[in-house]
């Protein structure tokens, strides 16, 4: 497992987290979150190299493999 962010992301309730296709991370509200808008994270890019990202229980960005 590589860590690929620099900085932490604080992570709020109601939020789904992912890398985009822009290589920054995104939050986008879930089902439940009515007023929740999809709003990018952070200014850090991230280059995935092809491999499937998540975060961290830390808030990093890491792959495996």
């Amino acid at each position: 497992m590589a860590i690929l962010s620099k900085t932490a992301i604080t992570r709020q309730p109601g939020y789904l987290y992912y890398v985009g296709k822009d290589g920054y991370v995104w939050a986008s509200p879930m089902p439940k979150n009515v007023n929740g808008e999809k709003h990018r994270v952070g200014n850090e890019l991230i280059n995935r190299g092809g491999k499937m990202c998540y975060i961290n229980k830390q808030g990093f960005v890491e792959s495996k493999g």
